[in-house]
């Protein structure tokens, strides 16, 4: 195929392949770091030893994700030289700085902390400890907020000029707190937490299903089940709010997410499209189930609001894959709800008394609903992520670098060559982890461990 010799296309699907490879584990590593800080915090405060001994299990889970996250993000990095240098020489000023900041300020400081954290419970006192694993948190999720500084930049760029085309920073306040930042960096941060509570409540009624050690899992259940009553929601809520900023400032992208061709006349609503079959060629969708005016009062809060179709923009300025997107998108939206769904069900059932040793174990549905929805929050994250970077296409940087100016003069069969091998990489690297998680799940808690005196 013509486009399998397009060095460009290579090189984009190259850094998708490792990009959202990646971004698997910091969605645990982040979330889990929270939860290793409550559990430790109950332990301190209650003195009950099992807040201790969930601490101890699911570091290792932790460990084992940090592990291959820092493994796999290595080559991102690198990637920004060997197959995107004209972006790195353009942006290098700021973006540069920025993933330094990363490195700097984020990354070492959970390294840093990581090896009192894992092996410093008999070596130093128990605050010190505590404050090991606040640290490694607060470098976790130092690592989103920097990395989606750096992403939201490329959406809605600010606080710079091209000189010579070169980026020159202006303000690094306005670049930094850019119009996307705030709903890039909470939406993925509390992805990450969404992901890692529904991961530690799916292998919490693992356990409890094979009657395996059920009064201590129950304890990691239910605060699974406590933050994800609150996560979620707010979870969805920033997600809506983030649409409405990509309407505003991404209107091409906005109109791509729902396959939305043509703008709607002045006091007449735009219909949401439920469902379709976008046919860029010809410019409208094959069919439709839509809703009317529900575009409208998504977009804009006005059932007459006017909303920017896909047919304004050139056809080189539209998003590629519109199918991609639009489903994408509603894979991502539907994922949320179920899971929103799942943790209601769950709570009226412990409303009713049941979610007790003795009785949790007559709603095996509803754990292996929990089971079930261990990689959900993964889906709609790799969702989110299509969504996000293939809905700002053509652009690189959104309407001031073209993807296709910004890539590095390879050939394709070099491109071809990294790609094969960062998959055959790729593909061990997640075979070794299921191997070592399974491990690690296998032998279960150490129900005789006792804390440090």
């Amino acid at each position: 195929m013509e486009i399998l010799q397009d060095p460009v296309f290579l090189s984009r699907l190259q850094f998708s392949v490792t990009a959202m490879f990646h971004i698997l584990w910091p969605l645990t590593t982040v979330g889990i770091s929270l939860v290793l800080v409550v559990f430790e915090w109950l332990w301190l405060k209650t003195g009950d030893v099992d807040h201790y001994r969930h601490a101890r299990f699911w570091a290792k889970l932790f460990l084992l994700n940090f592990s291959v996250g820092v493994i796999s993000g290595i080559p991102l990095q690198f990637e920004f030289g060997t197959n995107w240098s004209r972006f790195a020489m353009v942006t290098g000023e700021f973006f540069g700085n920025i993933l330094g900041f990363e490195g700097a300020m984020a990354f070492m400081l959970e390294a840093g902390f990581l090896g009192i954290m894992l092996f410093g419970w008999q070596r130093v006192p128990p605050v010190i400890h505590f404050l090991a694993t606040c640290m490694v948190a607060l470098g976790a999720s130092l690592s989103v907020f920097w990395i989606l500084v750096a992403n939201s930049w490329m959406q809605t760029p600010a606080g710079i000029h091209l000189e010579n085309n070169r980026v020159v920073v202006d303000s690094y306040f306005e670049a930094i707190f850019n119009k996307n930042m705030p709903w890039g960096v909470l939406h993925m941060w509390f992805a990450c937490l969404m992901t890692s509570l529904f991961v530690i409540g799916g292998l919490s009624a693992w356990y409890i299903l094979k009657s395996k050690d059920t009064d201590f899992f129950l304890k990691s259940f239910k605060l699974a089940l406590i933050g994800a009553i609150f996560v979620v929601p707010i979870q969805i809520s920033l997600g809506h709010a983030s649409g409405h900023g990509v309407f505003a400032n991404q209107p091409a992208k906005g109109a791509a997410i729902e396959a939305h061709w043509t703008t709607n006349q002045e006091g007449k609503g735009a219909a949401w499209n439920l469902l379709s079959w976008p046919n860029q060629m010809e410019q409208k969708n094959a069919w439709a189930l839509s809703i009317p005016n529900g575009l409208s009062v998504l977009a804009t809060g006005d059932r007459h609001g006017q909303v920017l179709g896909l047919k304004s923009f050139p056809l080189s300025d539209q998003p590629p894959a519109i199918p991609l997107i639009f489903y994408s998108f509603r894979i991502m939206v539907a994922t949320g709800i179920a899971l929103f769904g799942l943790a209601l069900w769950t709570l009226v059932v412990w409303f009713k008394g049941q979610l007790s040793a003795e009785s949790i174990c007559n709603h095996r549905w509803l754990l292996r609903a929990w089971i079930a929805s261990i990689p959900l929050g993964y889906v709609a994250t790799e969702c989110g992520w299509i969504v996000r970077e293939v809905g700002r296409q053509p652009w690189v940087i959104y309407g001031l670098l073209r993807t296709r100016d910004a890539a590095s003069t390879l050939p394709a069969s070099v491109v071809a060559v990294s790609l094969v091998s960062f998959v055959v990489i790729y593909v061990s690297l997640f075979m070794l982890f299921l191997i070592f998680a399974a491990r690690i799940l296998r032998k279960g808690p150490d129900l005789a461990l006792m804390p440090p005196s």
